[in-house]
């Protein structure tokens, strides 16, 4: 049986690299860390003076416990972790290394987590249209699992890869979503038969039918209707011959609970919908993203400029407390970096202060200032990056800081460097270490049939 030394040394011997080809601590080191995030960020900020650049801290612990909820509340779903929503590696070495599975949509993505040490059969190849040499790219390194939307997709599997296990994504009802997947993806109910039966002519293996409620879904009813659109599926697939054996609930699934929806009410629905139309015998999976990543990032960004609106409208020169002023704040990320999420995930950003004159207001002591209206802007020369235009925040200075939490979720992977910015650094904790070496030494040991 695997031993905690073993697999730690089994980790570093799989060092990261960072794009630039260099290594970064080995991963293994984050079994031994257990800093707050609060302490991460007033460590950096007080030992690094004249580093003025936001930065996320990432907490591997939080990925763990999100992890056990899951697997606590949905023990018959295995997740497979949707890497377009955060391809860090560290995130991703995590997920590895407690055994997830993972919906790639890309070459890029299939060849990072082939890299990373991901068996193949681990993998589902989740876009409904994929580029003909991407198919060729997943034949060759044995990932069979693959979604499929339209006929023509059919086309080229049975060219490019003819053993694939196919997996028929169907339209669902995503109205309560805030990315309406099914603009773009999902065959129509109707079309289903005709779609299997060209399958069954080309003598295609469909192996199930996967589907996507949209992604920040905020109605947990959404996924028993999916699942019932689903089974009449499964029941077409067995008119005309077929057997399937898997069923693909997508994604959608909250990353931290809110007044919309909450993920324990979603596990509930999904629980008794699975249950009550599907075997024990039906293989399940899902294709979390945010659910994982959000809430394990948090970003730490300063306030590099101030504007002052006076009461009458007048911006800029002095105006004391009893002009009852607000502010306009200009900190050093913005919606071309790591807020690009407010404009393509939909999201709101929630700013917070972080400290004031190099006084944490996480330490107390500073929770009782006057707060005011006030707006933060982004560092860019574009108007458009304005990340909360309306907010409330105590009265800041130049070279104070602010953070915002939940900030894990299709971030960091679609940041750009736009006006010449570079793109927040990322700090890591783990204040799960026990559980994730528990978890990982089980997961070990499973491998070895131990």
């Amino acid at each position: 049986m695997a031993t905690a030394a073993e697999l730690i040394a089994t980790i570093n011997a799989q060092t990261i690299k960072c794009e630039d080809g260099k290594p970064q601590n080995t991963f293994a080191n984050l079994f031994r860390c257990t800093n707050s995030v609060n302490d991460v960020i007033k460590q950096h900020i007080q030992e690094q003076n004249d580093d003025e650049d936001p930065f996320l801290v990432c907490d591997i612990g939080q990925i763990v416990r999100q992890h056990i909820k899951w697997v606590t509340n949905l023990p018959r779903v295995e997740p497979f972790y949707a890497v377009k929503c955060n391809g860090d590696p560290y995130l991703l070495k995590t997920l590895v290394t407690m055994g997830t599975g993972f919906d790639c949509a890309s070459k890029g993505e299939i060849s990072k987590m082939l890299s990373y040490g991901v068996p193949p059969n681990k993998i589902i190849y989740a876009n409904p249209c994929k580029q003909n040499s991407h198919i060729r790219f997943a034949a060759a390194n044995g990932v069979e699992m693959m979604t499929f939307d339209n006929i023509d997709e059919l086309y080229k599997v049975k060219k490019y890869h003819p053993n694939a296990k196919m997996v028929l994504r169907v339209l669902t009802d995503d109205s309560n979503s805030l990315c309406k997947l099914g603009l773009k993806f999902g065959a129509s109910p109707s079309a289903a038969r005709e779609l299997l039966e060209k399958a069954k002519e080309l003598e295609i293996n469909v192996i199930g039918v996967s589907f996507h409620v949209g992604s920040g879904c905020f109605a947990a009813s959404a996924f028993n209707d999916a699942v019932i659109v689903a089974r009449n599926v499964f029941d077409i697939g067995k008119e005309l011959g077929f057997d399937f054996t898997l069923l693909d609930v997508g994604g959608g699934f909250p990353g931290s609970d809110s007044e919309n929806i909450s993920f324990g009410e979603v596990c509930e629905v999904l629980r008794n919908a699975i249950d009550k139309y599907f075997p024990p015998n039906v293989r399940v999976i899902a294709e979390p993203g945010r659910y994982y990543s959000a809430s394990a990032f948090t970003l730490a960004s300063q306030i590099i400029a101030r504007r002052v609106v006076k009461r009458d409208g007048g911006d800029d020169g002095f105006a004391g407390l009893n002009d009852h002023p607000s502010y306009m704040y200009y900190i050093n990320e913005g919606i071309y970096a790591s807020f690009n999420s407010l404009m393509f995930d939909h999201q709101h950003a929630y700013p917070k202060p972080l400290a004031k004159n190099g006084r944490f207001f996480f330490d107390g002591g500073m929770n009782n200032e006057t707060e005011f209206n006030c707006s933060v802007w982004g560092p860019t020369c574009d108007s458009l990056d304005c990340l909360a235009k309306n907010c409330l925040l105590p009265q800041l200075d130049v070279g104070d800081w602010l953070y915002f939490e939940e900030m894990g979720a299709y971030t960091i992977c679609a940041a750009s460097e736009f006006n010449g910015f570079q793109k927040s650094k990322i700090l890591y904790t783990n204040t799960e270490t026990t559980e994730l070496l528990r978890i990982a030494i089980a997961e070990q040991n499973k491998k070895m049939n131990l």
